[in-house]
């Protein structure tokens, strides 16, 4: 069925169709509701493809993400896909392997798909070439920094997170706080820890360099830090973990080696992914609200693509959630 079928169907002109259907320009109620009728009668589907010719909105949006294997990233790509379905768009899914040169390639093949907008979730170091890319393009960034020109940024408060994690350890009589910190060049890593800093020269406690080590936001990124922390032969009784990833494989690291959690050493994360609760002893750690993130980062993009008023930036609280890995310093630490 073409839209010609559907102006002979309703006694009405293409041109009165197409308004219709696109509801732009002047078309009475009755004649719109005879020419939805008519479709409705047909089978008449729109053509997405011929209406994003004419500079129509195709009704898809795109999201990338850096790695669908970390479970932070499927959960807010659940909230972002709630929106769009109860927006009916098509949501398009990219992974870009924290890679900015992939990241530059999709974005190419998606502007070629005339999507009406995207989704950048962290990840990826800034440059010329991803900006350029993004040019143009309705873009909501979510956990990360753009220089795009209209660009709107959704973000959990990261630098707050870090504090509440090291001020609850404080609080349990934790003063020499390691610290297993995500990529330097992203600015969640740069914000938690900057709020780990922070809450250790508000509570007196010096900051020491030899007890903060850099890792991947993954499992291995974790093992491998707490590794290196443990090479340094510095006394430390609780570790502050970049994300909910990197706390997994300290808890492993520390297993390996014969320190109990957390009698011996008290572990925090960040993320609260939902397997932190699962865990055996169950995982202490920041909360941010991952599916706000997607709901929230969808909306406004929806809202942008369709010339809504919305706001540059949104930052989401967090809080500390208090489980098993944590407890009161006992007086001992680990070489």
């Amino acid at each position: 069925m073409t839209i010609r079928d559907v102006a002979a169907e309703a006694g009405v002109s293409i041109t009165t169709v197409s308004r219709a259907l696109n509801e732009s320009g002047r078309v009475g109620r009755a004649t719109r509701e005879r020419v939805l009728n008519a479709a409705r009668r047909l089978g008449y589907e729109p053509n997405d493809l011929a209406r994003s010719l004419h500079g129509k909105a195709t009704g898809t949006i795109a999201v990338l993400v850096p790695d669908i294997t970390n479970p932070f990233f499927p959960e807010l790509v659940k909230g972002v896909q709630e929106v769009a379905t109860a927006h009916q768009k098509l949501l398009l899914l990219c992974q870009t392997s924290e890679d900015s040169e992939i990241a530059v390639q999709e974005l190419l093949h998606l502007r070629r798909k005339r999507v009406d907008g995207v989704v950048l979730v962290g990840g990826l170091a800034a440059s010329e070439q991803l900006d350029a890319a993004l040019a143009g393009l309705p873009v909501v960034a979510v956990d990360r920094d753009t220089t795009v020109d209209g660009s709107q940024v959704v973000r959990s408060d990261h630098r707050r997170g870090g504090r509440l994690a090291t001020e609850h350890l404080i609080e349990l009589g934790h003063e020499r706080i390691a610290h297993v910190r995500g990529p330097a060049h992203l600015s969640v890593a740069r914000d938690r820890h900057d709020g780990y800093r922070e809450a250790l020269e508000e509570a007196g406690l010096p900051y020491d360099a030899s007890l903060v080590v850099e890792g991947g936001f993954l499992e291995e990124g974790g093992c491998d830090g707490l590794r290196a922390l443990r090479r340094r032969r510095r006394p430390f009784t609780a570790v502050f973990c970049g994300n909910d990833l990197m706390a997994i494989g300290a808890l492993r690291a520390l297993e390996d080696v014969g320190l109990a959690v957390p009698d011996e050493v008290s572990v925090v994360g960040f993320d609260d992914i939902h397997l932190a609760s699962y865990l055996r002893p169950s995982l202490t750690t920041v909360h941010q609200p991952i599916q706000t993130l997607g709901r929230r980062a969808a909306a406004l993009l929806i809202g942008s693509a369709m010339n809504d008023e919305q706001p540059a930036s949104e930052v989401l609280d967090v809080h500390i959630v208090r489980r098993q890995t944590t407890a009161r310093h006992r007086r001992t630490e680990v070489r």
